[in-house]
């Protein structure tokens, strides 16, 4: 975070308000609000905003500026569904403890016996917590909750890191009737503004005005928005803060009196550079010492580049464990780090381009917005929270995370792959890396499986994972109890119980990792009258289009290219003959974006299914939304196509 600014003018005292600025205040909540049933624009809304206001201002305490956000929230609860916005938190940067945020003017509205009644809330449902080091959550509960109600709650930080202001939000994933955020700035501070997202958010308002009190000019915006329609998530989104209308204030340059002004960042090459000679980042690269006695007889092993390179990572894995911190700075350092065998991202990940420059590679580290943190959209010192390392090799650049122990070259943390990184280069040179993965991960799935005459189905089943897919699996599953994971495999596929479950190559990380189990699946099969209707997926049966809204302003995020096969054969039961099965099907987007391909084959009592789909690229541009919805459409129809066998 940007160090606090200290401000030279003994002259300047008080607090800097909006006293010359009339700021409209919502009307008080009536009865007509309170019996207000539906949303008038969206009758689906489980609740709404009335009103949403945010403040930004600058305050001096002690000769230091203190920045002030105060954002107050009005919501009507329509459904039960909309209870959840009874629960309410705010996060905060807390540095040394001289940041402060807390919660004031929180209570429920209901109308009772035709009069408005107003509960406060309690201070037993005010929660504190440190989520991790000098990062604070608040938490309040609302009380007295239900349909029909409105909740109000005020939130204010007060903070001396004031290198970017805290974003706020137009759009929200209920309806928002009106929305409004004042920002007050010293003329001595100038910050680059940033609009996300598609709403059209209205700057209505900009001057500059002279405070008497604390003999001070400032520049004052107003943003709105109205009428702002619910944005909803939906299936296949990187993060969809990504996309969600908001205004974004980046520290661009300050001007103190009698003072050389101070530039910051305001471009990637300047931001990337500023990283690097940051003595937690740069000259943690330079360290070898600590390593040498461990890394030089290992290199005696390798016989080219590539042996080097792969030595080195696996050792890094295998010695360090990362304690989940993202950061492209160190905490402790790279030394103690190696010495405790845990660190950050920032310290293993530098550790592991220190040793392969050490080995004589070309390595550099990459800066990365993790998916949580967004998209690194604007040049700042806050668009990157992680690194990484790259290694180049026969002129191809290879992508090295060791934070996973799952992880291998060009197949990195899912937390990774967040479009683009920024190489830096020991010259101060940066270039782009595109982190999405090029290569196709498979699923294959066997399936071997006999019909009985009650309707169920008795199998067994090996699945094959490969790459991503292998990865994904060993991250989520390898390291828990296995007893749990099949009860949660039953629960994910209902009417199934597994047996005899056991998992090869779980550690092996060169090998595709694959499941085999026994099953019995009791949903398999509808009986009427003399015919029996089988899913021919058993239960991989896709039942729904993930795709629901009509149209879709942000990206489709697959995470890595894919394909899934599935061959699976059924051995009908005696008593009964085939009378149809479905009828091949192949589906192709266009672009050569995706396919599928559905196949039946009978070879006397036994029926095979072959199932081929496939997704070419990680993400797909929102305009191409319509031929995404169309293609899962058709596949989920012809998921639900039936066997159908008739007593003989």
């Amino acid at each position: 975070m940007l160090k606090c600014i200290l401000c030279t003018l003994a002259l300047i005292t008080g607090v800097a308000a909006f006293s010359q600025i009339v700021v409209p205040e919502p009307a008080p909540v009536s009865k007509n609000d309170l019996t207000q049933k539906i949303h008038p624009q969206d009758s689906t809304a489980a609740a709404a905003y009335l009103y949403r206001r945010g403040k930004t201002w600058f305050e001096i305490n002690n000769n230091q500026w203190v920045m002030v956000t105060e954002v107050y929230s009005r919501i009507k609860i329509y459904k039960k569904e909309g209870y959840d916005y009874a629960n309410q938190e705010m996060v905060y940067y807390s540095g040394d403890r001289s940041a402060k945020g807390f919660f004031s003017d929180a209570a429920t509205y209901n109308l009772t016996g035709g009069a408005i009644e107003k509960t406060d809330l309690k201070k037993d449902s005010q929660f504190e917590k440190e989520l991790e080091e000098d990062y604070i959550q608040k938490r309040i509960t609302l009380p007295a909750v239900q349909e029909g109600s409105i909740i109000e709650y005020k939130y204010t930080v007060k903070t001396p890191y004031f290198g970017e202001l805290r974003d706020f939000k137009f759009q929200f994933p209920i309806p928002a009737n009106d929305v409004r955020y004042d920002v007050l700035i010293p003329v001595y501070f100038y910050y680059n503004v940033y609009t996300i997202g598609k709403l059209n958010i209205k700057d209505t308002e900009s001057k500059e005005l002279y405070n008497k009190r604390t003999d001070n000019k400032e520049r004052y915006k107003c943003y709105t928005a109205t009428n702002v329609k619910a944005f909803k998530d939906e299936a296949y989104v990187d993060n969809i803060d990504n996309y969600t209308s908001a205004i974004k204030h980046e520290l661009s340059a300050t001007t103190m009196p009698g003072q050389e002004v101070k530039k910051y960042a305001t471009d990637w090459k300047t931001v990337a550079q500023k990283i690097y000679d940051n003595d937690k980042f740069g000259r943690e690269l330079k360290f070898n010492s600590y390593f040498e006695e461990d890394i030089d007889p290992l290199l005696t092993k390798a016989a080219n580049d590539t042996d080097k390179a792969t030595l080195i990572f696996d050792f890094v894995k295998a010695r360090m464990n990362y304690n989940r911190e993202k950061s492209y700075l160190c905490e402790t350092g790279v030394k103690k780090a190696y010495a405790a065998r845990v660190g950050n991202a920032a310290e293993i990940n530098l550790m592991l381009t220190a040793m392969l420059r050490h080995a004589g590679l070309d390595a550099n580290p990459v800066l990365i917005s993790t998916r949580d943190n967004g998209i690194a959209m604007y040049p700042t010192r806050y668009a990157y929270n992680y690194v990484i390392a790259a290694v180049k090799i026969n002129d191809k650049t290879i992508l090295l995370d060791a934070t996973s122990k799952y992880s291998q070259p060009n197949v990195l943390p899912i937390r990774t792959l967040n479009w683009l990184g920024r190489l830096i280069k020991k010259n101060g040179d940066t270039e782009e890396i595109d982190l999405m993965p090029q290569i196709i991960s498979k699923e294959i799935i066997a399936v071997v499986c006999t019909v009985n005459n009650d309707g169920t189905i008795t199998g067994k089943v090996r699945d094959q994972y490969y790459d991503y897919s292998a990865y994904t699996f060993r991250e989520k599953y390898a390291d828990s109890n296995k007893d749990s994971y099949i009860e949660k495999l039953e629960g994910d596929y209902k009417g199934i119980t597994i047996n005899d479950y056991k998992v090869t190559n779980e550690k092996d990380i060169a090998k595709p990792l694959v499941e085999d189990y026994s099953f019995v699946y009791t949903m398999a099969s509808d009986i009427i009258g003399n015919k029996m209707y089988l899913s021919p997926m058993v239960f991989f049966t896709q039942s729904a289009n993930p795709f629901k809204q009509e149209t879709r302003e942000y990206p489709v995020d697959f995470v890595y290219p894919q394909q899934d096969k599935y061959i699976i054969s059924f051995k009908v039961p005696d008593g009964y003959k085939i009378e149809s099965v479905p009828k091949a099907t192949s589906l192709a987007m266009e672009q050569g974006a995706g396919s599928f391909k559905y196949a039946t084959s009978i070879s006397g009592n036994t029926i095979q299914l072959s199932v081929i789909f496939e997704i070419n690229d990680a993400n797909y541009a929102p305009e191409f939304y319509g031929t995404l919805k169309d293609f899962f459409q058709k596949m989920t129809e012809k998921h639900a196509e039936k066997i159908v066998l008739i007593k003989a």
